[in-house]
Formats: structure tokens, C-alpha cells, sequence
């Protein structure tokens, strides 16, 4: 091959680049870019609880910062684990977010449902509902907490708390009160929420320790009187009076608080840095909406927006209080200490 000919082809090359250059970069810039399609967050629960309400508001919130669709899809089974193994086994790619509360998502591994713990993945937590201490409102007997732990005192094991069932938010409530007071209760296990609450209604149960959340409107009508929130300070209820704050009543409880059940997304660790901090920005635009925010007071929820170590630490010690408690007391079929989940000191 001629000089002359090495010196055209070396041409054509470097003119090649040049003209392909900006695209090569533009398509590696692409890559940089997200979302670039319709977003899935997974509720693995039906329609309507407290975890499905609380993402759909912040869904709405986050899809506009994105500027792209953000669908929720319920998906529910064991718990809430069916919905979240789904989530794990999708391409970590944080086009398929998985939702939760965090109380039950902490359980799963103790409950061997899942070899993941909290460590594996990137949470961000958006609301707080406590777990509330309440009674029947009208002709109840017992008018605040001091009623009630002198009646749990003078007949222990006999004063009846209904629960959604062993496990539940509800059931880790009475179990925090009853670490707190060294006062044995009866527990009565319901099918879910509802039941627990309409048997406190009725009288026929003396106690029902579920979330604030999902007892707020009976609370607001006068039908139940709320002795105390599973809090350090007294909870500010839109439309009702303030809720104290157990720890005046029973001090040895602060270590277990707050207690309730935080809502909030993940996604697992190994999402690229650059799809996490979309996320998290997005995330952090729809916690101080205005909707997110009236959406917490009208549901007895406060906005906690943590994420990153904050979120984590959260987790952190809801996870060895729900982890250990359930452990403890026979529930959870693996012990915590596989995980690395300390006891809380």
C-alpha cells in the first residue's frame, strides 16, 4: 500500500470520529438519564390499608418531580413478602420501587421469608403513625392511663387487648406496653384490623393497641378515647385534643419508642448511584408537598422524610425491637443473631 493511500485511510478515520464522536458521547450521556420509562411501586397489600393510601399520595408527588408516570401496583401475600421478593427479583434498576411498613417489612427475615434484611436495600421513609392505647370512648371505664395500668396491675393477664393478630403492628404494641410496665395483658387475636376495632367499639375487648391511623375517625366522633400514643411526647391531633405520650406514665417504656408503623419506598442496594439519587430527590420534592403533608393530618400520621442514614438508623432499631420481641416470644422461626440484628440496649 502506497504512502499516499495510508494517508487517505488515516483521513477517513479521523474524519470518522469526528462525525461520530458527539454521538458516541450523546449515547453515553443516555445512559446517565433516568427515568426514561413508566415506573411501577409495589404495594404488597390490597387496596386501601395504610400502606397503599400513603404511597399512592406520595406516588402522585414524586411522578411530577420525575416527570414521568409512577403506577402502583398492589400485589399481596405472606405478609406483605410476596409483593417484595417480586420487587427484589425485577432488575435492580429502580423502574420497579417496592413499598412497605417498615414494622412488618423488618420482620420478614426473623419470620423466614426472606434471607434480606434492611441492609440490602436503599429505604426512604415518608410518614409515622403510632401505635395508639384505646378504649371505648362513651362509658368506658377506663379514662386515662393511669385507669388502666392500676386495672392491669390489680388483674394481671386478665385485661383483654385486640389485636389484628400475632406479628401485627397491633400485637407489637401491646408487646412494647407490656415490656415497658412488666404487666402481663390477654391478648385476643383478630382477622385483621377492622374486627380488632369494631370488638373495641363494642366493648368486647377492654384495650385496642393498633395504629392512630387506622382508629383516627372513631377517635375524632368520640366513640373511642385514646389514653396514650406509643410516643415521648404527646401527638397533636387534627380535630380532636392532643394525645399524651406513654412515656409519662410508664418512663421504663422510652427505650421501644416511637412505636407504629412507618411508611415508606426501597429500592436494593446495587441500583445505580445515579437512579438512587433521582429517587431521593423526587422523593424529598413530594414529602414537603402540600398533599403529602395534609394527607399525614388528616390520617393521624406525622411526615418523618428520612432517607439515607437517617432512614437506616430508623430501621435499624425498628428492626431489633420487632426482630427480638417476635423471637422471644416464639413467633419468629429464625434467630435474629443470623442477620446481625443486635438486641436493643
Amino acid at each position: 500500500m502506497s504512502k499516499k493511500m495510508i494517508w487517505v485511510l488515516a483521513a477517513v478515520v479521523i474524519i470518522g470520529i469526528a462525525f461520530l464522536w458527539p454521538q458516541l458521547n450523546q449515547k453515553k450521556e443516555d445512559t446517565k438519564k433516568w427515568p426514561t420509562q413508566d415506573i411501577s411501586i409495589v404495594v404488597p397489600y390490597p387496596p386501601g390499608g395504610g400502606t397503599d393510601l400513603t404511597t399512592r399520595a406520595l406516588a402522585d408527588e414524586m411522578a411530577k418531580a420525575l416527570k414521568a408516570n409512577v403506577s402502583v401496583v398492589n400485589m399481596p401475600g405472606a405478609s406483605g413478602s410476596v409483593g417484595t421478593i417480586a420487587v427484589w427479583n425485577k432488575p435492580h434498576d429502580g423502574y420497579t420501587i417496592s413499598a412497605n411498613g417498615l414494622l412488618a417489612f423488618a420482620s420478614y427475615p426473623v419470620m423466614g421469608y426472606t434471607d434480606k434484611t434492611y441492609k440490602d436495600w436503599h429505604i426512604w421513609i415518608a410518614t409515622f403513625s403510632p401505635n395508639a392505647i384505646v378504649v371505648k370512648g362513651e362509658g368506658g371505664k377506663y379514662k386515662n392511663m393511669g385507669d388502666l395500668l392500676a386495672d392491669l396491675k390489680a388483674r394481671p393477664g386478665q385485661v383483654t387487648f385486640g389485636t389484628a393478630g400475632v406479628g401485627t403492628g397491633g400485637y407489637m404494641g401491646a408487646e412494647v406496653l407490656k415490656a415497658g410496665t412488666k404487666l402481663a395483658y390477654k391478648h385476643v387475636p383478630y382477622q385483621g384490623g377492622a374486627p380488632a376495632i369494631v370488638a373495641g367499639l363494642s366493648g368486647e375487648v377492654d384495650v385496642v393497641p393498633q395504629l392512630l391511623m387506622e382508629m383516627v375517625d372513631h377517635i375524632r366522633a368520640g366513640k373511642m378515647t385514646a389514653l396514650s400514643v406509643l410516643m415521648d411526647q404527646p401527638f397533636k391531633l387534627s380535630g380532636a385534643a392532643d394525645i399524651p405520650g406513654v412515656a409519662t406514665s410508664v418512663p421504663d417504656i422510652k427505650p421501644y419508642l416511637p412505636m407504629g408503623e412507618s411508611f415508606g419506598i426501597m429500592v436494593p442496594k446495587d441500583t445505580p448511584p445515579h437512579v438512587v439519587k433521582a429517587i431521593d430527590d423526587a422523593f424529598k420534592v413530594a414529602v414537603k408537598s402540600d398533599v403529602v403533608k395534609k394527607f399525614a393530618d388528616q390520617k393521624g400520621s406525622v411526615v418523618l422524610a428520612l432517607s439515607g442514614d437517617a432512614a437506616q438508623a430508623h430501621v435499624a432499631k425498628l428492626s431489633s425491637i420487632v426482630s427480638w420481641t417476635l423471637f422471644d416470644g416464639g413467633t419468629a422461626k429464625v434467630s435474629p443473631e443470623k442477620f446481625g440484628i443486635p438486641r436493643l440496649k
